[in-house]
């Protein structure tokens, strides 16, 4: 199996506590599937080209420079030493500034994840604060630069190690309210809320990233098989239509309180309406 690649290694500060340590990506998506843009004509790769708006000319990349408009549509132009100057130093140490309560901070903070493993020389600090912070509770809040960028780490314990999880910044993160503006007061309750305590009881499981597939890759991969192999295109079944109901009804129905309506068959001896049974006729004998 081969090792992992590291991200990015320094160290992690807390106190005049130090230790070595290296991060690594805890999710990827470089194992979906990946497609390229071909041109259907030719059946050959398209590539991209940068091309003035007024000119219609392609502009090579040694010619191509970042700009910000302005309110009125100008522009100003920077230089890319100058962007590379507006970079913040690195020094390569996670600082860890404060612990927290792991559960203080709201997940809509959360960007991404990493994991981070000690250096051989680093092991003993490292399982220090690990240790600490799991019999404490807590969590640290450190600062580095990442990828070019100042961040804040929420670093937390993980197994035999620690998960580093970037966290948005404040100007990033959108209010709720705007999202929840418009949701109305309705107050459940009764047997309706009942009914939605005991759907939720008999739906209690545990959490398996297994059980939880892509099936939009999936779904991908057999096309891609099918049409590698000359088979039929997969047919994707319509779902069926759904119809209004009402919603205590439909909470009866889940708590398997309402049994499945089926069709009544007929009595026997009892017509549809006004249609007449046709009448039954004794066999006769067969003639001579």
């Amino acid at each position: 199996m081969v090792a992992a690649r590291a991200n990015w290694k320094g160290y992690i500060k807390f106190g005049e506590v130090a230790c070595a340590v290296a991060l690594y990506t805890a999710a990827s998506s470089s194992e979906r599937i990946a497609f390229n843009t071909l041109n259907r004509a030719t059946g050959n790769r398209v590539r991209r080209e940068f091309i003035d708006s007024e000119t219609g000319d392609p502009v090579e990349r040694d010619d191509q420079v970042k700009g910000y408009e302005m309110e009125n549509g100008d522009y100003v132009v920077l230089e890319p030493e100058e962007v590379a100057a507006a970079v913040p130093e690195s020094d390569k140490t996670l600082k860890i500034e404060a612990f927290v309560p792991c559960d203080e901070i709201d997940d809509v903070y959360f960007d991404k994840p990493y994991y981070l493993a000690p250096d051989r020389m680093g092991a003993d600090a490292f399982k220090l604060l690990r240790d600490g912070m799991r019999q404490a509770k807590v969590a640290a809040l450190a600062r580095t630069v990442l990828f070019r960028r100042l961040r804040t780490v929420l670093i937390r314990p993980h197994g035999n190690g620690l998960i580093g999880t970037t966290l948005n910044f404040d100007y990033e993160v959108r209010s709720a309210k705007e999202a929840f503006a418009d949701i109305p007061e309705i107050k459940i309750e009764g047997e309706m809320l009942d009914l939605a305590k005991h759907i939720i009881d008999t739906k209690k499981g545990s959490f398996d990233a297994k059980t939880f597939d892509d099936r939009y890759d999936a779904a991908v991969a057999e096309l891609v098989k099918a049409k590698i192999e000359g088979r039929p295109l997969p047919k994707k079944k319509a779902p069926p239509p759904s119809k209004p109901s009402d919603l205590l009804e439909t909470l009866r129905r889940s708590a398997g309180l309402v049994p499945d309506q089926k069709p009544k068959r007929a009595a026997a001896g009892k017509t549809d309406g006004n249609r007449k049974q046709p009448k039954r006729v004794a066999n006769s004998k067969r003639a001579a």
